[in-house]
């Protein structure tokens, strides 16, 4: 059975006292809870103090993203040995406002994600689909590419999470039904059936994000092929964030 993962993505928010007093108050809020995992990602900026206030606790430290050199003239990038430093054991990849603000193309999302498996950090690769693609009825078709190139040299024995992230949905508000969810996850993991074998898509978590929060949390968690949820701005409040982990509605 897959353990379910929920990760708080918290994007460009937080200096570093807040970060520390939100992973303090979530410390408390979830320190009962030992049947799923939960996960972190504050800004690189925020790392070192947080994973020093998270000491002792089950909660998982992982970062928004990382170049896939380990050293080198990358200015302003962050190197996977530099996360490894700070026990950082997740980074999201390929997040949609990676691949539309920043440009980042399946080419570059993939070198990052082979990076992170060499060096041992668990990768979340990011897949969804525009609101444009959605309408024309090219969901499967993006997310497939997606995925194909995004995991191309993974063997069957890394690890690796999937996020379906489809881009309408993510800070709008907005959120794909339970139902328009998880048949997309079932198609994923079909995808990586042809890719790996039946066994490593059924071992494989993946996550839901889009607009979630403790509203609606429940009622997608519960679908069979969701393993979790990538969640935004629900995360930047530990009252939010524990009720999604917990299933609590609001």
């Amino acid at each position: 059975m897959r353990r379910l993962l929920i990760a708080g993505n918290w994007k460009m928010h937080k200096t570093v006292p807040e970060a520390v007093s939100l992973v303090r108050e979530l410390k408390e809020l979830l320190k009962d809870v030992k049947d799923r995992d939960v996960l972190v990602c504050p800004p690189f900026t925020a790392l070192y103090p947080v994973r020093e206030e998270l000491k002792g606790s089950s909660i998982y430290l992982g970062a928004q993203n990382m170049f896939y050199e380990e050293e080198g003239a990358y200015t302003g990038e962050i190197s996977p040995l530099m996360l490894k430093d700070l026990n950082c054991s997740f980074v999201i990849i390929g997040h949609s406002e990676r691949r539309r603000i920043f440009k980042e193309d399946d080419e570059l999302i993939n070198k990052k994600v082979l990076s992170a498996v060499r060096h041992k950090i668990t990768p979340i690769l990011c897949v969804g689909e525009t609101l444009e693609e959605r309408e024309s009825g090219e969901t499967e078709k993006v997310v497939e590419r997606q995925l194909k190139r995004g995991l191309r040299g993974i063997s069957e024995d890394d690890e690796f999470v999937i996020a379906y992230e489809p881009v309408w949905a993510i800070g709008t508000g907005k959120s794909a039904t339970p139902q328009m969810a998880q048949e997309v996850h079932l198609f994923i993991r079909g995808v990586l059936g042809e890719l790996f074998s039946k066994e490593k898509a059924f071992q494989v978590r993946i996550l839901y994000g889009g607009s979630v929060k403790p509203e609606n949390a429940k009622s997608l968690l519960e679908m069979e092929d969701i393993d979790g949820a990538l969640v935004g701005g629900a995360s930047l409040k530990a009252d939010s964030f524990s009720k999604i982990v917990k299933f609590e509605e609001a």
